[in-house]
């Protein structure tokens, strides 16, 4: 078959599957600048991104039936991966070409080659910095509000800061699980302010609960960051225009997705495909963080003498 012949044999389109509630998608920024670098690397080649958003994984792997039996997209990106995840053995028996995009694992701790290939992501090591900069500004007392728990993002991030906490003496952090909602950022940072030995410090796994644990804190008159420091995971315009702006592990979301359509590209070819990670997450401070309150009274008291 000629190159003209294959390309017409194509499809010309990259699957992609957001197995989340649909109302998330208007107000949380990753996934639309996720999205926004796939299509503009695919659209270099005259190739677009399907987006089909379900309200559950069985859904999805519906979904991915129906490609495979019409020939409807060339490969697929799969995201969001998660323990016992079913998607990549249904995925082989389907013959669907696909990238995974994030942290994969084969059995409790134990990271493996995953059968597809992969765009990975570190999520230990920047939970690591973000825990380092609150120990520096003295805080000890540090709670996290995370995504989903089945999530193997959520847990290689748990995972990090109970090591990291246990490494440095602290008791064991109180994490406590959302679904990347205001809702739950508002309800469980009203929780953890609201119990007998609150947080000083709260880590949230994005920005739309950081931005409503901000506000929580404000009705309940606890002052960030004089009694309350708070980082999101992924910056955003919501970060930068709260009052105070948010610090945040911040990170290039949009190559991010061009490095996804990389690969993407490079399988559909049939061509061998580079082992790519995703942008790292950094530290970006902002006036959300501060030293924490033990540590603030006791530099007030030395300027006082």
């Amino acid at each position: 078959m000629s190159a003209t012949d294959d390309e017409r044999a194509r499809a010309g389109a990259v699957g992609l599957v957001l197995a989340r509630p649909a109302r998330l998608l208007g107000v949380e920024p990753f996934f639309m600048e996720f999205i926004a670098g796939i299509e503009e690397r695919l659209a270099e080649r005259e190739l677009s991104v399907l987006l089909h958003v379900v309200a559950h994984q069985e859904a999805e792997l519906a979904a991915y039936r129906r490609w495979a039996a019409s020939g409807l997209v060339d490969a697929v990106a799969v995201v969001n991966l998660t323990a016992d995840d079913r998607r990549p053995a249904l995925l082989r028996e389907l013959e669907l070409p696909a990238v995974l995009v994030g942290t994969w694992e084969d059995g409790p701790g134990t990271a493996r080659t995953p059968a597809f290939p992969a765009v990975r992501t570190d999520d230990a090591g920047p939970v690591r910095d973000a825990l380092a900069r609150l120990l520096e500004l003295g805080h000890r007392r540090v709670a996290r509000v995370s995504g989903p728990a089945g999530l193997l993002h959520t847990r290689a991030r748990t995972a990090a800061l109970l090591e990291g906490c246990r490494a440095a003496g602290l008791p064991d952090p109180v994490v406590v699980e959302g679904d990347y909602s205001q809702e739950a950022g508002e309800r469980l940072t009203a929780g953890l302010l609201r119990s007998a030995d609150r947080p000083t410090a709260i880590l949230y796994d994005n920005d739309v609960m950081a931005v409503a644990g901000l506000s929580a804190a404000r009705e309940l008159g606890v002052r960030v960051p004089a009694e309350l420091s708070l980082v999101a995971w992924d910056d955003s315009t919501l970060c930068r225009l709260a009052s105070p702006p948010l610090t945040t592990m911040s990170v290039d979301v949009h190559q991010y997705g061009v490095s996804v359509a990389e690969s993407v590209l490079e399988l559909v070819d049939g061509l061998p495909v580079t082992e790519r990670r995703s942008p790292t997450a950094r530290w970006v401070p902002r006036g959300s963080t501060a030293p924490s309150p033990a540590r603030a009274e006791v530099a007030d008291g030395a300027a006082a003498r």
